[in-house]
């Protein structure tokens, strides 16, 4: 079976569902999340993704991303997708959201509502092989030189990500204290979820 994203307006009002693929072929705008997280040391969970993703492949980026399912709430989507990638379940927070398009590999268009989420761990990390080739716990100031010396090794999400006002925030917040501030849990994130700082709507072209 197909897997199908929800296709969103910019103020991420669901207009739709498409097939993932064409989605990307069409460069369609739709709701996604990306995961990011931060162990006691203020290090940030890295993953290399599996050369054999349908793009992006081989590259350094956040603890995971994908898309919510039609009728599945995006922090539930979140959780899930943590622990199908890196195989482990911590608390999330969403902190903000922004958009971007941009071109990939492979002739598809990545046009997503990018909503973010914050989490902090400290154990062990099981990834999936199927999906990651690899992954580090890496400083924020590694990640910065990474990013100045040889921004080709990341995703350019992750680049558009690290560069949000909010994420600064975000990372100040992550550095000085790991656990501050309300979060949601795998059994709370139906419940609602705790927005951080003021949300962006910047489109990135």
């Amino acid at each position: 079976m197909n897997e199908m994203v929800i296709l969103v307006d910019p103020h991420d009002r669901q207009i739709g569902v498409e097939e993932k693929m064409k989605a990307h072929r069409e460069g369609k705008l739709h709701r996604a999340f990306s995961v990011f997280v931060f162990n006691e040391k203020g290090e940030m969970l890295l993953q290399k993704r599996a050369p054999q993703k349908y793009h992006s492949g081989g590259l350094w980026t956040n603890a995971c991303c994908s898309h919510p399912r039609p009728g599945e709430a995006i922090e539930q989507a979140a959780v899930r997708r943590l622990k199908e990638e890196m195989g482990f379940v911590c608390e999330l927070k969403k902190a903000f959201h922004f958009i971007y398009k941009a071109e990939l590999d492979g002739g598809l268009i990545e046009h997503e509502f990018d909503n973010v989420f914050i989490g902090n761990y400290n154990g062990k990390v099981c990834p999936n092989i199927n999906e990651v080739a690899d992954y580090r716990w890496l400083s924020i100031q590694a990640i910065k030189h990474e990013l100045e010396h040889f921004p080709e090794r990341y995703t350019v999400w992750f680049k558009i990500a690290f560069e949000q006002t909010e994420f600064r925030k975000v990372l100040r917040a992550s550095l000085s204290q790991a656990d501050c501030g309300e979060v949601i849990s795998h059994e709370q994130s139906h419940q609602g979820v705790k927005t951080l700082g003021q949300e962006s709507d910047k489109v990135q072209k």
